[in-house]
């Protein structure tokens, strides 16, 4: 699987990333809003079959390739499972022209500082070596930013950081996730230190190596540009962050350069007992105006 083809995509292509990456907490959530009740499952491992289900149905639908979703981000299970016999990387890559990405991190830790960083992943270097193994292009690991508190939001980046650069020693791309939570208060105020501390962060980035970043989309349009334009950054995405997608969508297109990354915004009107018509159409009118908001921008 050619890494500088997929590498060239994650670059430039026009299109998004899809999010198909919820874990043992949200998996829940993410059936019952495809109309799968709690309690239609024995146990997690019957679950998990069902979130993959939905998965492999999103990825099979017609409308979903590399024409429009330039990448998609895996859960670990989903890596390690399979569509009609072939691993799930490979398929996305061989067969739908999708690069593939991981989610790495194992959940959050407890609040601090008015942010919640990253658990421990004593397994990651193993992790990263199996990801790679399957044509894998890239990771992504998510932390979360819940008040302007300029101390936590420092340990946030650094921490992102320093972990992005034991991906990079491993050949992977690194997407960084520090989400700043879009109820807060001081949305704005975050944003602003934000932005500060990933600047500062980036002369950390090993020479002639990107990565990537997702994050909320701004209060203030615009706000991340200097990011998008900076050659140590390959590519900025957006997370939906729970906005509705015609929300999403409306503040992605005031983002030029920016492109989006979503994920309930991406499932949002699918079912289970849709029929294959009906949940094609569904999907691919959502895939256009996805397409569309993150072109716009």
């Amino acid at each position: 699987m050619s890494h500088e083809k997929m590498a060239d995509q994650a670059a430039h292509k026009d299109g998004f990333i899809a999010a198909l990456d919820q874990s043992g907490g949200s998996t829940p959530k993410a059936l019952k809003l495809y109309g799968i009740k709690e309690g239609s499952w024995a146990d997690e491992a019957e679950m998990y079959s069902l979130i993959h289900d939905m998965r492999a149905r999103i990825i099979k639908s017609p409308a979903f390739t590399g024409d429009k979703v330039m990448g998609a981000i895996l859960f670990e299970r989903t890596m390690d499972g399979e569509i009609d016999g072939v691993p799930t990387a490979q398929y996305l890559w061989e067969k739908r022209g999708v690069v593939p990405f991981l989610k790495v991190d194992q959940g959050l830790a407890d609040a601090t500082d008015g942010v919640k960083l990253m658990k421990p992943m004593p397994k990651l270097d193993a992790l990263l070596e199996r990801a790679r193994a399957k044509g894998v292009f890239g990771t992504k690991m998510r932390s979360v930013i819940d008040a302007a508190n300029p101390k936590g939001i420092a340990a946030n980046v650094a921490q992102q950081f320093e972990v992005a650069r034991q991906i990079l020693g491993h050949g992977l791309m690194p997407i960084i996730e520090p989400e700043v939570t879009i109820t807060i208060p001081d949305k704005a105020a975050a944003e602003d230190i934000l932005l500060a501390e990933i600047k500062k962060n980036l002369d950390g980035v090993p020479a002639g190596k990107q990565i990537m970043l997702k994050l909320s989309l701004p209060t203030k349009a615009n706000l991340y540009k200097p990011l998008i334009d900076d050659p140590r950054v390959m590519r900025v995405v957006a997370l939906s962050g729970g906005y509705s997608r015609d929300e999403a969508n409306a503040m992605l297109a005031k983002n030029k350069g920016m492109i989006a990354s979503f994920s309930r915004a991406l499932t949002e009107g699918l079912s289970a007992g849709q029929s294959d018509d009906a949940f094609d159409a569904t999907l691919a009118a959502t895939i256009d105006s996805i397409f569309e908001a993150s072109r716009a921008g």
